[in-house]
């Protein structure tokens, strides 16, 4: 029988998510999984930049992989056609590849699964199986996107999100993030120890109320700013995109930047520096050397002005 009465529940927000109609799952590397086993994918080609997640991935499913390089446009280098019936895996860094590169490379090698992890905001590129985060761009606990016809024949279970809410409430109640740090990773594993599940309703229910144009633009401007600061001193060409996920700076010594960015708690990532990229020269130079600046909704034209000041306190 159905519960009546008791303590209210969290409301029902408004459902206005940024995608319909793509299949919504619990987490990227997820996705990923169900590509592999709907499209019987036995080998993929992966980039040695990239997050080992994916590698795992393809370990756990049993799937083969080959690496290849990317150039400093964040394109794929490969000296070669892919064997047959294998997939190229290709990352949209810093959604620097628009849909018009994309499909030319779907063109080229047929079998394409784009990574817009980095890229929300990109529609995915027509007929192109295409991977979304949300919550590298949006303080949720997990969930993913899925645009893609290929139709995995498994029941799924829906995935379960309130167990990870409590490093996005405290740093919401006021906290800063390095006080949650800890639990945050203990999610992150918690995602990794799970399997393909469809997204939460707590998941869903939140990605219907964020205000995703407000989102966009602060994003928007916010980079602006660090583009104009930077450009100039920047080896990378990088060009505006829709709702960019960060700023990718090149600085020669990034990790000893990063550091004293630290100090100051500005807090840059590090992508990726696994033993992966040890094996590639461009790859570990890219993980060490990018710094990617934030630029997201919480953050305004001072913060930016603040972040410039200080890399470039530790550049003279």
């Amino acid at each position: 029988m159905k519960e009546i009465g008791g303590y209210p529940e969290l409301e029902q927000l408004i459902s206005n998510e940024y995608y319909t109609g793509l299949t919504a799952l619990n987490s990227a590397r997820y996705a990923l999984a169900y590509l592999i086993r709907a499209r019987g994918i036995k080998k993929l080609y992966l980039p040695y930049w990239l997050c080992e997640s994916v590698e795992n991935i393809c370990v756990r499913e049993g799937c083969k992989t080959e690496f290849y390089s990317v150039d400093s446009s964040f394109m794929p280098c490969l000296d070669s056609d892919l064997e047959p019936d294998s997939w190229l895996y290709t990352v949209n860094y810093y959604g620097q590849l628009d849909n018009s590169v994309l499909l030319d490379l779907k063109n080229k090698y047929k079998n394409v699964i784009v990574d817009n992890v980095q890229a929300f905001y990109r529609a995915p590129a027509e007929n192109t199986d295409t991977i979304y985060s949300c919550r590298k761009f949006f303080g949720v606990p997990d969930g993913a996107y899925l645009a893609t016809d290929a139709v995995l024949e498994e029941k799924l279970p829906t995935d379960i999100s309130m167990g990870r809410m409590e490093h996005l409430l405290g740093r919401f109640e006021g906290d800063s993030a390095s006080d949650y740090y800890d639990v945050f990773k203990k999610n992150d594993k918690s995602l990794y120890d799970s399997d393909i599940k469809y997204m939460s309703r707590l998941t869903h229910n939140l990605l219907g109320a964020i205000d995703y144009e407000s989102a966009r633009i602060a994003r928007e401007k916010n980079f602006e700013v660090l583009s104009d600061a930077f450009d100039s001193i920047n080896p990378l060409d990088i060009k505006p995109v829709k709702g960019p996920y960060a700023y990718p700076l090149y600085l020669k010594n990034g990790m000893n930047i990063k550091k004293q960015l630290a100090e100051k708690r500005i807090y840059i990532p590090t992508l990726w520096l696994n033993s992966r990229v040890n094996e590639c020269e461009s790859a570990r130079d890219f993980a060490e050397n990018i710094l990617p600046l934030p630029c997201d909704r919480r953050y305004g034209k001072d913060d930016m002005i603040t972040v410039i000041n200080e890399v470039k306190k530790c550049i003279v």
